[in-house]
């Protein structure tokens, strides 16, 4: 069902430049047709246009995605990283049925001078490359307010909204958060994983809550308009940062604990409370993340299992998908950068089957088409299918964006 948004002309990344002169040339994964497509959702045709009409006619936003392309063999992405240079998959969001993508760039896996990721000078580059590349197309814009993506449906091109899963390179400087709003950046989490200046992630042994830093910070953010993320921080960080926000937050990319009991998932009090106050939870699909114990091996019906949870939680209001994929070998870009990304203390020990991609959810490219396939089946009706595709969201940024 995936077809080229008409818009779309075929540019590919950095084609003003002079590939092996001017950046180091790898060979890219396919952004189509890397693995199997999926097969497990039956529809009849009046209900494949009906999956049509859905994502042709509404908003439909990722919270939370990756939507670069990684080297075909991904043990050469320490090396690509390096270059400061990063792919976007146009071709694949063109056939995605995306609106727009909250995209989070490199992040955790930015090292272009460190070996650690997170630094000031390595974020910027990260941004500012990438935005160079978007500036020489007009496919894909640059979403600074809400009647961006409101356009971009319009005229049958693609909103990308500038992200980053955490306020780690900001040190102590509150003032770097406008900066960071001047370079595009409109949604920021706290902490991914690790501790920083302004709180606790979920790795750590204890959670000290939100500094006093962290409280300027998240008023700063309020005041500039940036959306706030604690899907990497700890649950008492999470919550202070929801009463200390005087706007609703996002859980960006995650699951309920309840379901599958890792930190990496969310607990009950804290998704009801970032509902109570007008959040959304986006539901991830990274690897080996929303599992389920009626789904263990890692599949669209997993990630489901956590989406029907979290609705009979909160209501269908607070609920959305920020499906964290990416184009490439996902498996093995965790297995490169185990360390960097904490993923043993993030998704603790439980046993489960390995799986070698997420099953229905592999790419930007088919997540949204697989999703509203699977809604359509199983009966939700219009309303409650473009609620979920974006609705919620776009209700969340027209008062965290001051528009």
């Amino acid at each position: 069902m995936l077809e080229p948004a008409t818009r779309y002309t075929g540019y590919r990344s950095y084609g003003y430049l002079e590939a092996g002169a001017d950046y180091r040339e790898f060979k890219l994964a396919p952004e189509l047709g890397r693995v199997p497509a999926y097969e497990g959702t039956a529809l009849t045709g009046d209900q494949r246009e009906r999956v049509r009409r859905l994502l042709t006619d509404n908003v439909v936003i990722s919270l939370h995605d990756h939507p670069s392309v990684f080297p075909d063999d991904i043990r050469e992405t320490v090396e690509y990283n390096r270059t400061g240079r990063h792919h976007t998959g146009y071709d694949g969001l063109a056939r995605s049925g995306m609106t727009a993508v909250f995209d989070n760039f490199m992040d955790g896996t930015c090292c272009v001078t460190s070996q650690m990721g997170w630094k000031w000078s390595d974020v910027i580059a990260d941004v500012g490359t990438r935005l160079s590349d978007i500036a020489h197309q007009d496919y894909l814009v640059k979403v600074e307010r809400l009647a961006d993506i409101t356009e971009a449906h319009a005229t049958g091109r693609m909103g990308l909204v500038v992200a980053t899963e955490a306020a780690t390179m900001i040190e102590n400087e509150v003032d770097r958060l406008d900066i960071l709003y001047g370079f595009g950046v409109r949604q920021m989490g706290i902490a991914y994983s690790e501790a920083n200046a302004l709180g606790s992630g979920l790795k750590e042994r204890g959670d000290g809550g939100l500094t006093y830093f962290g409280e300027r910070a998240v008023r700063r953010m309020n005041k500039l308009g940036i959306a706030i993320d604690v899907s990497h921080s700890g649950d008492r960080t999470s919550l202070d940062t929801i009463r200390h926000s005087t706007k609703p937050i996002f859980i960006t990319h995650a699951g309920a604990r309840t379901v599958w009991p890792t930190n990496r998932m969310k607990p009950d009090e804290v998704i009801r409370a970032c509902a109570e106050r007008g959040g959304v939870i986006g539901i991830e699909a990274a690897p080996h993340t929303t599992l389920s114990p009626a789904h263990p091996r890692h599949s669209i019906e997993s990630v489901m299992d956590h989406f029907t949870y979290c609705v009979d939680l909160v209501g269908i209001d607070h609920v959305a998908f920020g499906p964290d994929t990416l184009f490439g070998d996902h498996v093995g870009l965790h297995d490169t950068f185990a360390g960097h990304l904490s993923i043993a203390e993030a998704h603790g020990h439980v046993e489960h089957p390995r799986v070698p991609y997420v099953d229905g959810l592999e790419n930007p490219a088919e997540c949204y088409w697989n999703i509203t396939s699977w809604l359509v089946a199983r009966g939700y009706s219009d309303d409650e299918v473009v609620k979920v595709l974006g609705g919620n969201i776009m209700r969340v940024l027209e008062e965290v964006w001051h528009q």
